[in-house]
């Protein structure tokens, strides 16, 4: 983990303080952000590991990272989150303890927020408190649509449902460059990675992705949709 300078410039313009910090005061929010300090996390380090205890959260500024629950020694991952985004939401209704694991999958920096403050803030702001309410139950949502998929779908719709996610919610377009390699794509499917490379050979043959090494583009997205409901 590489520490960067306190109160960088950007803090001024960043989404946290125009968006979801608008709901504060200026006071509010140098109470909150002065004793921040903005971090890098290379890919693959751990920004919180499962099951330990956390005194802070993330504000995510760049890049992407994955929500890795481990069980009996397999990895799931439950959400992929990227920037502009709050991490560690989930820790703050269970005593502060990591229920998952969030994984940088590429280059990402951020500002750690100590945790007691950040609660103090929600209790003094109920304007504040209801917007990151939002954010926390968006990704309660995505994690247990992913739940949902694994437990009642076959891997044809469970694999369609990756695709359609990052698609539609991780990359916003029908052409994306993957961060997440072909064993990260098992995880999060709930499958083999060879179930993986053997889906993504039949969907370009139906003609229904075409695929380059990591780069992905969605040819027939109805198709795809059609694939997830069928499941």
């Amino acid at each position: 983990m590489i520490m960067l300078k306190r109160y960088p410039v950007e803090c001024q313009n960043c989404f946290f303080k125009t968006k979801l910090c608008k709901a504060l005061t200026l006071l509010e929010f140098k109470r909150l952000f002065h004793q921040s300090k903005q971090k890098l996390f290379p890919k693959g380090e751990v920004i919180f590991r499962q099951d330990e205890k956390t005194d802070s959260l993330v504000f995510l500024t760049k890049g992407m990272a994955k929500l890795v629950c481990n069980n009996h020694g397999k990895d799931l991952i439950i959400n992929i989150e990227k920037a502009p985004t709050l991490l560690g939401l989930s820790n703050i209704l269970n005593n502060d303890m990591n229920i998952a694991s969030i994984i940088a999958i590429e280059d990402c920096s951020g500002c750690v927020i100590d945790v007691d403050k950040f609660k103090e803030t929600l209790i003094r702001n109920r304007r504040f408190l209801f917007e990151v309410m939002g954010i926390s139950t968006l990704m309660f949502r995505r994690s247990i649509f992913n739940f949902i998929s694994m437990a009642n779908k076959q891997s044809n719709g469970r694999i369609a449902d990756v695709l359609i996610f990052l698609s539609e919610s991780v990359y916003d377009s029908l052409s994306f460059y993957l961060s997440l390699s072909r064993q990260e794509l098992a995880e999060f499917a709930g499958c083999s990675k060879e179930l993986i490379i053997r889906t993504f050979h039949n969907f370009s043959s139906d003609g229904i992705i075409r695929v380059s090494g990591k780069q992905i583009e969605i040819l027939d997205m109805e198709r795809l949709h059609k694939i997830s409901r069928i499941g």
